[in-house]
């Protein structure tokens, strides 16, 4: 392994297991974004594939662009199918969660949560509709609802080979496997390995796999991660840092001319989606001049703008975009890019 993406090096260990198996088969329950802190990614790299079950919309969404071997699934899992209350807590998606009380505790870091009625799957469910016979590996992170995904799986016909489930409590992080692990035992499932957040389990019938399972946590530098080389632009040490920058200073020095439908939906990314053809409502205005030009810098550009006529508030951004002041800031973002300014 050459890079680990996982949070915790997930994927090292199980990269340990099955050193030399050239495909496979993944569970990945709690999924996550496709790539950052994802435990599947390295193995979908090698060629397998798999079934990643993500709850929230706009993550699972991005495996169609980027994984598209995965079959991605916008569902919660659980004991029992059905509807239940899903806890999206903004910005910290990986505090988003089935139990109320979890999701509260990402307020001690700044973030707050919705709850959103969304279906339930069981995981026997998901694998007689999704899963080959053979699971090589099946994974858990759901914020504390760990057991019931354990509890909703027919464990006589659905037999991952190895599972690993996040082991302590969000917020708090106090060992929370007490209330599941005596029922995977029961499954015939042998406790291999804890690394400091996920515990991992072997099936007892996989003898050899179960005998050359890492038994110890390794070094956190054991191998490169990509956790410590984000913003590819700017950190030489990012395994795509030329093709990043190359990719950022063209993007910037075409920005005058980029067709504003494309520029748009860039704009509007993060804004309530429900709400972009409602009619705008007071503060509209404010608040979309303050995010195209924030801070006193931009007084000048800011005054010479007039509220447009707009029936929605997509409208009222479309009309921003084509004012002189927009015009003349992707000019600015593009100069030192498009042969206008001179760099020593």
């Amino acid at each position: 392994m050459d890079l680990s993406y996982a949070q915790n090096l997930e994927d090292y260990y199980l990269a340990q297991a099955f050193a030399g198996q050239a495909s496979g088969f993944y569970i990945d329950v709690g999924a996550g974004h496709p790539v950052a802190d994802n435990v599947s990614c390295w193995f979908y790299l090698a060629g397998w594939r798999g079934l990643v079950i993500e709850p929230q919309a706009e993550l699972a969404a991005l495996y169609a662009h980027v994984r598209r071997r995965d079959i991605a699934v916008a569902a919660l899992v659980g004991r029992t199918s059905g509807l239940a209350d899903f806890y999206h807590v903004k910005r910290l998606h990986g505090f988003s969660t089935t139990i109320a009380a979890h999701a509260q505790s990402a307020r001690g870091f700044g973030a707050d949560h919705d709850a959103v009625r969304m279906p339930m799957l069981t995981l026997a469910e998901l694998c007689e509709k999704h899963a080959p016979p053979a699971i090589d590996f099946l994974k858990i992170d759901v914020e504390g609802a760990e057991g019931d995904v354990l509890a909703g799986n027919d464990w006589a016909r659905f037999r991952p080979r190895v599972i690993l489930l996040e082991a302590l409590r969000p917020g708090d992080m106090a060992e929370n496997f007490a209330e599941w692990e005596p029922f995977l035992l029961a499954q015939n499932y042998a406790f291999v390995l804890f690394d400091g957040l996920n515990r991992y389990y072997v099936a007892r019938e996989d003898a050899a796999l179960l005998a050359r399972f890492p038994r110890e946590k390794a070094p956190w530098l054991i191998v490169p991660h990509l956790g410590h080389t984000n913003r590819a632009p700017w950190r030489e040490d990012h395994p795509d840092h030329v093709f990043a920058k190359l990719l950022v200073g063209n993007f910037l020095a075409g920005l005058p001319a980029l067709d504003p439908e494309i520029l748009l939906p860039i704009l509007l990314r993060g804004l309530p989606a429900q709400r972009l053809d409602l009619a705008p409502q007071t503060g509209d205005y404010e608040a979309a001049v303050a995010r195209l030009f924030p801070g006193t810098s931009h007084a000048d550009a800011r005054r010479g703008l007039a509220p447009p006529q707009a029936r929605t508030l997509r409208e009222l951004y479309r009309a921003l975009i084509k004012s002189d002041a927009f015009r003349v800031m992707l000019g600015r973002l593009a100069m030192s890019f498009d042969g206008g300014q001179i760099l020593d």
